[in-house]
């Protein structure tokens, strides 16, 4: 097995502390033409470097690396809210489309010029403009120009996805300022929006006229990136072949990435399905998120002769949120005595044990892992006094300390079942011949949603085992759930509309969260499709926070902002958490190398697979 570790084990951390000592630096002035841009501070690689720090510029060309998602698709456009996109072209940044800004993985909060040549901002992030690179080309070799800069911001914002169209109602005035130069003005104070305002992708005006933008479609998008879509099998497996004339190939911050010659994404039916596929050599890399799967599962021939190869990554990013969501606008789960009753009720401890061997620690807040996470006890300091004006608002625990049940080894955790009879009693719900009623004698009924193709952390059959737990416990409350199979598309239409009581929920955060968080957590994913806000909370004080964090001329300042909303999230107990690995691991074929310097996030999109590259064999 291949480990790889950081020179020592402190060194991750101190990766972390450097990038904090930079952020509480003053911050420049940035009313002239920079190279980067940070949230705070100054960048970490100055003027004329010559390649990011995570990628080797001696790494090979050629090859091919093959990948793959549980599921199917039916759109090849990831930018609006209909259709069942293929992902690839989202999640994987800068391979089709490029944006004028790219985000460094080994910072908590920098961007460097991609297609943009330099950002020029004003002190108080009021205004952020953009320069265009001249040699900027689209795959087809036509220029990048300022008008599809323009177009491209305009119609993500009024006809794409949610996530692109909250950011555009905070844009006053978008103008050409000169030959390859666009400025935009900001009508709200939001330091983060200067940013934001990078990380758009840049689409070909000319491939979309007469096109209706906000249809679904299996038209091939044209972009500046180094990959163009190869192959479509609709539903199946999409390819992505490398730009030999790709425009970028020089710059700093593409130099050692984007390796390989073709890049293929495969769709399996589930998760089981697809480690079969890679136990069988038909795809080239496996992510395991569970410590004992990772102990157990891979002992096969390709692993024992040597074609395959497992590693482990460190990583310093935050756990992010996993486990059963229960949606608020079902009266049934606005109460927040419920939401614990049911926490208490899923006994976490003898669940991990029974299925993971209780390897991995349990996820304790949204920002676990990091820096950012909540303290463990009362709210102090700068945390505390951004939460006060709330405190008649919040549920217990969210100021004072808040902390989840232990479980017990058996199946049935008899103390948590106690506990949560009383809250259910609190909240005026009562066992009534053998069935939890409410005082006129209606049931506690409700629906656990899931997706047959599993998840991306979850095999479908594993999520099951876990509900068929909770199940069991939940009769001893005289509450029978319905539990609901579905296939991937009717998945996804049903949560893009909120249509479901309970149901699987995995949502990563990272070390710089902002004005996403709206999209997550934000009052308009109430009834607003296709937001992140599964739960439906409705918090004046998760806004605020979210606000805070925008506002935040220091680090300090900004990490109490995001404890805060971190105590608000936990506290409010919207999700039933799961576990999480401190590192990444990863199978993969022997043959296909990565840098020994890792970023901050691990094997996050950005480090796989545009780090890795295929090595050259006799």
């Amino acid at each position: 097995m291949r480990f790889f570790k950081f020179a020592n084990e402190s060194a991750i951390w101190r990766r972390i502390a450097l990038c904090l000592c930079v952020a509480s630096m003053p911050l420049a002035s940035l009313a002239e033409p920079r190279h980067a841009i940070a949230m705070y501070g100054e960048p970490a690689l100055p003027a004329g470097y010559t390649h990011l720090p995570y990628a080797n510029p001696e790494a090979p060309k050629g090859g091919t690396i093959r990948l793959a998602e549980t599921g199917t698709f039916d759109s090849l456009n990831p930018w609006i809210l209909m259709g069942n996109p293929v992902w690839p072209i989202f999640t994987q940044p800068g391979l089709v489309t490029e944006s004028l800004m790219m985000r460094s993985i080994d910072e908590p909060f920098t961007l460097y010029g991609l297609l943009a040549e330099s950002v020029e901002t004003d002190a108080d992030r009021t205004w952020v403009e953009f320069t265009l690179r001249p040699e900027a080309r689209f795959s087809d070799g036509t220029p990048v120009t300022i008008e599809d800069v323009m177009w491209s911001y305009e119609v993500l914002g009024t006809k794409g996805h949610p996530r692109y169209t909250a950011v555009w109602s905070k844009v006053e005035t978008m103008e050409q300022t000169g030959p390859r130069s666009v400025r935009f003005t900001f009508n709200t104070a939001d330091r983060e929006l200067s940013m934001l305002m990078g990380m758009r992708p840049i689409l070909k005006k000319a491939q979309w006229q007469g096109r209706d933008f906000g249809q679904s479609s299996l038209m091939v998008p044209i972009g500046s990136g180094p990959y163009v879509i190869d192959k479509v099998d609709p539903g199946r497996a999409i390819s992505f072949r490398r730009n030999p004339d790709y425009w970028g190939r020089d710059l700093a911050v593409s130099r050692g990435l984007h390796n390989f010659d073709v890049i293929r994404y495969d769709y399996f039916g589930d998760a089981s399905a697809m480690f079969e596929a890679f136990k069988a050599g038909e795809i080239d890399v496996w992510r395991e998120l569970v410590a004992a799967r990772w102990e157990r599962n891979f002992d096969f021939p390709a692993m024992r002769d040597g074609r395959m190869e497992k590693s482990e990554i460190a990583h310093g990013r935050p756990s992010g949120i996993m486990g059963l969501v229960m949606n608020t606008r079902n009266p049934l789960f606005a109460d927040w005595r419920v939401r614990q009753a049911m926490i208490e009720t899923f006994n976490y401890r003898f669940i991990n044990m029974t299925l993971t061997g209780g390897k991995d620690p349990r996820i304790t807040s949204y920002f676990a892992n990091s820096d950012l996470a909540m303290q463990r006890g009362p709210a102090t300091g700068r945390e505390a006094a951004l939460l006060a004006p709330f405190a008649d608002q919040l549920p217990p625990g969210t100021i004072e300390g808040y902390a989840l049940p232990e479980g017990g080894e058996r199946a049935i955790d008899r103390r948590g079942i106690r506990a949560a009879l009383d809250l259910l009693g609190e909240a005026g719900w009562t066992v009534q011949e053998g069935e939890l009623r409410d005082a006129k004698g209606r049931p506690f009924a409700f629906e656990i949603l899931l997706n047959q193709s599993g998840s991306a952390m979850r095999t479908s059959a594993e999520t099951r085992q876990i509900i068929d737990i909770f199940v069991q416990s939940l009769r001893n409350l005289g509450i029978r759930p319905t539990v609901t199979m579905l296939d991937a598309a009717q998945y996804v239409e049903r949560t893009n509309n909120y249509q479901f009581d309970m149901t699987w929920y995995e949502r990563g955060l990272s070390l710089s969260p902002g004005n996403e968080q709206r999209l997550y957590w934000g009052r308009e994913g109430v009834a607003k499709p296709g937001s992140r806000n599964w739960m439906g909370m409705d918090s004046p004080a998760a806004e605020a926070m979210i606000a805070e964090m925008g506002h935040a001329r220091t680090h300090e300042d900004f990490v109490a902002a995001v404890r805060a909303l971190d105590r608000i999230l936990t506290a409010g107990r919207y999700v039933i958490p799961v576990s999480y690995s401190r590192i990444s691991r990863l199978a993969h074929r022997a043959d296909l190398d990565y840098p020994e310097n890792t970023p901050l996030y691990g094997d996050w999109p950005g480090f796989m697979p545009e780090t890795w590259w295929q090595e050259e064999r006799e």
